[in-house]
């Protein structure tokens, strides 16, 4: 049914699924994993299923008036798809699916790189050097954070710097900021920077691991 109404239905013609390598999902009788044993006697299906598509980014841009310069910026993989035949509250049997994402960069050349200067410590100031891309639209609310390696979102700096109001020299090629002592993690552990465009909402420069 589901594949005479991808054929059919134009909204469905795009969406994928992977193959069904798993015995059909429904009916079963409660708390078991035999299949109906009611006057019904229905027979089993594949009713529980789970289909994905990646957005036609090049449409998209066709209505803004653009078109991007790669046209599948995301791959999606399916790693496993499979039910879960111990569940026994519902006539139906879950199904799960594991997905691989995969995102191409926008920008080939960071808008900002970072290096820590010297050896990092609690024990005394340090400084940060960046340089930024002509094009970057810098901002007197842009920050330049640090970071666990494992950081998962912009808020989870341990500590940060405002790259005008701690700025401590400037040429035309680089500027320096600093940043206290005291607010450096004394267990120490490896660590990134990162720098925040205010205007852009984003990271747009992440420097090498490095020890503290």
């Amino acid at each position: 049914q589901l594949n005479m109404a991808k054929k059919k239905e134009a909204f469905l013609k795009e969406f994928k699924e992977g193959p069904l390598q798993f015995k059909p999902t429904y009916k079963f009788d409660l708390d078991s994993e035999v299949y109906d044993t009611s006057e019904k006697k229905r027979k089993p299906a594949w009713t529980d299923r789970i289909l994905w598509k990646v957005k036609n980014l090049s449409e998209v841009a066709s209505k803004e008036g653009e078109f991007p310069e790669e046209e599948n910026p995301i791959s999606v993989t399916l790693n496993n798809y499979v039910s879960h035949m111990s569940y026994g509250i519902s006539d139906h049997k879950p199904v799960t699916g594991t997905f691989k994402l995969e995102m191409k960069p926008l920008v080939s050349d960071p808008l900002v790189v970072l290096n820590p200067e010297g050896e990092w410590s609690a024990e005394h100031d340090v400084l940060i050097r960046y340089s930024a891309a002509p094009e970057l639209p810098s901002s007197a609310w842009d920050w330049i954070g640090l970071f666990q390696v494992t950081f998962r979102h912009v808020k989870d700096y341990v500590t940060y710097a405002w790259v005008e109001d701690d700025e401590i020299s400037s040429s035309r090629n680089s500027k320096q900021v600093y940043m206290s002592a005291s607010e450096i993690p004394k267990m120490g552990g490896e660590f990134l920077l990162c720098y925040f465009s205010n205007n852009l909402q984003s990271i747009v420069g992440i420097s090498e691991p490095f020890q503290v």
